[in-house]
C-alpha cells in the first residue's frame, strides 16, 4: 500500500494531548485508550477501534480533527446522529462553522454554505451519509480541499455479518482513495471476530493498529423475562422507577404507536420515536427525551445509534430484537454515565418466527446469514448460564462467570445444576461421528431419535448411535449444546453458517472426559398468543371477603333508590373490583363495564368501602392497571354511536362493521353498561308494540337479576331472546344512566 500522507499536523511532537482535552473538552483524563488511538491518528496510521457503547469513541476522532490541518471526513449512517453529534461540537465550540453535516436534509443554499466554510477553513469536521459521498459533485468537491482523515463510525455497517449491513459502506474505500490518501479510523461497538476480519478486509486496512477494549459493561444488569402480560410489566416496571429515562424498543412502528399511547393514558410521559413520522416530529422527541421533558422514548431500532444522553437508568425490549450485536447495542445506551443500568428484554419464540418471516424472500446467503443470528439470540435468551459471559464469549472475550456479581439474572438467580459429563459426552462423539458437519438442530434431532428430512438424506438414522438420547428432547440437547458451546468445547464455524466444530479442549474431552456441570434451562413456552394490547386484569388472587361486602353494600344502595341491584353495578363488574382493589372515582372507570358516567353517580361508597378494607387488612394493591387503548377500537364505538344515532338498522350498522348483529349488541350493551345513554328506541318500536315494552320494562324493574334465560322463562317463550335483550339495553340505558 502507497504511504500514507502524514504531513498535515505542525509540530506533532510538541503536542500535549491532555492540555488539548482540557482546552476543547473541559476533560482531566482520557477513557480506557483513547489516548493511544488518537496518538495513533496523529501519527497518521491506520486505526480499527472497537470499543463499547458509552466508551467514548467519538473522542477518538474528534479531537485529532480539531488538532490537525484541514477537515476530517466523518462517515455516520443516521441522519439523527449526525445532528447530534454536531450540535455537541458546536456546543464546546465559540464557532458553529467547525463542525457540518452533509445529508439530503440540507438545501442548495445550505449546502453552499457548509462547502464555502470547508474551503475558507473554519470547518474541522464534516458528517457525511454514505450516500452523500457517492455523488461525484462532492467527491470532486473534496478532491479540492485538505482532509486531514477518513473516519467511518457503526463499521460493522460495512459487513453482511454485522447486524446493520448497509451495502453503500461496502464502496467507502474505492471513494476514499478518488478523494485522498489519508489515515483512516474505522470505530464500532459490537463487532464479532468474524465482522471485525470483514471490515478491514473491505477498507483494504489489515496493516492497521488494532485497539480493542472489553465488551464487558459491569454497570448493567441483564434479564430476560417471559412475554406474559407483556404490557402490566413494563408499566409496573416504570411505576417503580419513577422519574427515571427510559428507552422501550419494539419491532414495529405500530406497537411503538400502541405502547406509547398505553403508557400515556396511565399518566407516564413518554413519546413514540420511529421513521413513520416526519423528520420535525422525531427531532422534537428526541430533543424532548435528552432535555427529560419526556422520561421515556419508545422507538423502534431507529433511534438512540449515538444519541448520548449518560442518565438512561434503563432499556427495555418490548421484542426480542434480531441479533446479539443489535442487543448489546442497544442496551449499551443505558448507564453511559458508569451509574446504574437496568437491561430487560422479554422474549417469546413467537418473535423470533415473525423475524423468520422477514428474511423469506432475500437472497439464500442472506437468509442464512439471518437464522443463524436469529439462533444466537434464542441461545441467548433461553440460556441459564451467566448472560455477561454469553455475550462476552460471542464477542470472543473470555470472561469468569464470577465476577458478574449477580448483574444478570442467571446469577442472581442460579437454577439447578446437575452433573452433565454423560451428556456432553454423546453430545461431543456426535460432532465427531458426523465429520463436524452439521449445525446444531441436526445433532438435536440425532441425539433425541427424531428422524427428520436431513437426517432421512444423509441417512443418519441408519447409525447405530442415532437416538442415544433420546429420553432427552430436543429443547434438553439445544441447551447442552449452548453450554458446551460456552464452556469452548464446540465453537460455531461462521463460515458455514453455523456448522458445530470441535474445539481442541473438546478432543481432549474426548479422550479424557471429566464433570461438566449442566444448568437447567428456562421455559419460555408458555408465553402470550396475542399482540393486542391488553384490558385491565386481574391483580392476584380472587377477594371472596371484599366480594360478599360489595354485593350488600350494592343491595343497600339498591333498596334506598328503588332500582335493581344489577342497574348499580353488574356482577362482572363488582368481580373485577375484586381483583384490582379501585380507591378513586378515577381508578373505577378502570373497572370492567364501568365507565365515566356511572363511577360519577355510584362510586363514591363503593371506592371508599374498598380504601377501607385496604387499609384495615394492609393489601398490596397491584399498581400495573392497563388500560386498552387502541385508537381503531375508540373510532368504531364512536361510529356506532353516530349510526344509532342517525337510527341506521342495526343489522346494517353490523354490515358496514364486518360483524355478526350479536356483536353489535355486545358492544351496544358494553357501551350502555359502562355508563354512556344509548337511544335504539327507533330500533325497538319496529319489533315490539307499546304496551310489550312496558311489560318487558316492568319485569326488568322488579326483577332480582337482569339474566335473559330468566326473563325468557318468566314470559313463558312470549318474547325472543333477541327482544329481550334489546329491551334490557333500553332499560340499563334509561334507568342506569
Amino acid at each position: 500500500m502507497e504511504e500514507i500522507i502524514v504531513n498535515n499536523i505542525i509540530n506533532k511532537s510538541q503536542i500535549d494531548l491532555k492540555s488539548a482535552l482540557r482546552k476543547y473538552f473541559g476533560f482531566e483524563l482520557f477513557k480506557g485508550q483513547q489516548e493511544n488511538i488518537i496518538k495513533n491518528v496523529l501519527d497518521g496510521r491506520n486505526s480499527f477501534v472497537i470499543m463499547p457503547t458509552g466508551g467514548g469513541k467519538s473522542m477518538c476522532y474528534q479531537l485529532p480533527s480539531l488538532i490537525l490541518n484541514g477537515t476530517s471526513i466523518i462517515v455516520s449512517p443516521l441522519i439523527a446522529l449526525m445532528k447530534n453529534q454536531v450540535d455537541a461540537i458546536r456546543n464546546i465550540s465559540e464557532n458553529d462553522s467547525v463542525a457540518h453535516f452533509l445529508n439530503s436534509s440540507l438545501t442548495k443554499t445550505e449546502i453552499t454554505q457548509v462547502r464555502k466554510d470547508i474551503q475558507d477553513g473554519k470547518t474541522k469536521m464534516l458528517y457525511v451519509a454514505p450516500e452523500s459521498l457517492t455523488k461525484q459533485e462532492n467527491i470532486d468537491f473534496l478532491t479540492s480541499v485538505q482532509i486531514s482523515f477518513f473516519a467511518i463510525d457503526e463499521a460493522h455497517c460495512i459487513s453482511e455479518w454485522g447486524h446493520d449491513f448497509r451495502p453503500e459502506y461496502r464502496r467507502l474505500r474505492d471513494i476514499f482513495e478518488k478523494i485522498s490518501n489519508v489515515p483512516v479510523i474505522a470505530l464500532t461497538a459490537t463487532a464479532t471476530p468474524k465482522v471485525q476480519y470483514d471490515i478491514q478486509k473491505n477498507l483494504n486496512m489489515l496493516d492497521a493498529d488494532v485497539f480493542k477494549s472489553s465488551f464487558n459493561r459491569d454497570n448493567l444488569y441483564y434479564e430476560i423475562r417471559p412475554k406474559r402480560d407483556v404490557e402490566k410489566q413494563i408499566i409496573k416496571y416504570i411505576r417503580n422507577h419513577q422519574g427515571e429515562s427510559g428507552i422501550i424498543y419494539c419491532l414495529s412502528r405500530k406497537k411503538v404507536e400502541e405502547i406509547s399511547e398505553l403508557l400515556q393514558i396511565n399518566g407516564i410521559n413518554a413519546l413514540p420515536y420511529h421513521a413513520g413520522l416526519d423528520a420535525s416530529t422525531r427531532g422534537k422527541h428526541q430533543d424532548m427525551f435528552l432535555m427529560e421533558e419526556a422520561d421515556v422514548i419508545v422507538a423502534t431500532i431507529a433511534f438512540g445509534m449515538g444519541i448520548d444522553k449518560p442518565d438512561v437508568r434503563y432499556v427495555i425490549h418490548h421484542d426480542i430484537p434480531k441479533s446479539l450485536e443489535s442487543y448489546y447495542q442497544e442496551t449499551g445506551r443505558a448507564g453511559r454515565d458508569g451509574g446504574i443500568g437496568e437491561c430487560v428484554a422479554f422474549y417469546s419464540y413467537k418473535d423470533i418466527e415473525k423475524l423468520e418471516k422477514f428474511l423469506q424472500g432475500k437472497p439464500i446467503t442472506e437468509q442464512e446469514i439471518g437464522r443463524q443470528l436469529l439462533n444466537e439470540i434464542v441461545s441467548y435468551a433461553e440460556t441459564s448460564v451467566c448472560r455477561r459471559k454469553f455475550i462476552l464469549h460471542y464477542f470472543g472475550e473470555v470472561f469468569e462467570e464470577k465476577k458478574c456479581n449477580e448483574q444478570c439474572d442467571n446469577c442472581r438467580n442460579p437454577r439447578e445444576r446437575t452433573e452433565g459429563q454423560e451428556y456432553i459426552t454423546m453430545l461431543l462423539d456426535a460432532v465427531k461421528l458426523l465429520d463436524e458437519t452439521q449445525k446444531a438442530k441436526h445433532y438435536c434431532a440425532f441425539l433425541s431419535g427424531h428422524i427428520t428430512s436431513d437426517i432421512k438424506a444423509y441417512k443418519h438414522d441408519k447409525l447405530s448411535t442415532f437416538g442415544i438420547g433420546k429420553e432427552k428432547d430436543e429443547h434438553f440437547w439445544n441447551a447442552v449444546i449452548r453450554q458446551a458451546t460456552v464452556g469452548g468445547l464446540l465453537f460455531k464455524d461462521v463460515e458455514s453458517f453455523g456448522t458445530l466444530k470441535l474445539t481442541e479442549n473438546g478432543k481432549t474431552f474426548i479422550l479424557k472426559p471429566e464433570s461438566f456441570m449442566l444448568i437447567k434451562q428456562h421455559d419460555f413456552s408458555n408465553t402470550d398468543d396475542d399482540d393486542s394490547i391488553i384490558q385491565s386484569g386481574k391483580g392476584g388472587a380472587f377477594d371472596e371477603v371484599l366480594y360478599n361486602l360489595l354485593v350488600d353494600l350494592r343491595k343497600s344502595i339498591s333498596k334506598q333508590n328503588n332500582i335493581p341491584p344489577f342497574v348499580i353495578f353488574q356482577e362482572p363488574s363488582l368481580k373485577d373490583m375484586c381483583f384490582q382493589y379501585p380507591i378513586t372515582i378515577e381508578e373505577l372507570t378502570n373497572i370492567q363495564g364501568v365507565g365515566t358516567g356511572k363511577a360519577q353517580r355510584y362510586g363514591e361508597p363503593f371506592v371508599a368501602l374498598i380504601a377501607n378494607y385496604v387499609a384495615d387488612n394492609d393489601i398490596e394493591r397491584p399498581q400495573d392497571l392497563v388500560v386498552k387503548s387502541l385508537v381503531n377500537k375508540s373510532v368504531l364505538k364512536v361510529q356506532l354511536i353516530q349510526n344509532i344515532d342517525r337510527k341506521l338498522p342495526l343489522e346494517d350498522i353490523a354490515k358496514s362493521q364486518g360483524k355478526t348483529f350479536d356483536n353489535i349488541l355486545d358492544e351496544i350493551e358494553s357501551i350502555v353498561n359502562s355508563g354512556t345513554r344509548v337511544n335504539i328506541n327507533y330500533y325497538i318500536n319496529t319489533l315490539l308494540d307499546v304496551d310489550n315494552q312496558e311489560e318487558i320494562f316492568d319485569y326488568f324493574s322488579n326483577a332480582d337479576t337482569d339474566d335473559l334465560i330468566t326473563a325468557y322463562h318468566e314470559f313463558d317463550g312470549l318474547y325472543t331472546e333477541e327482544e329481550l335483550r334489546l329491551m334490557r339495553i333500553k332499560f340499563m340505558s334509561d334507568v342506569a344512566n
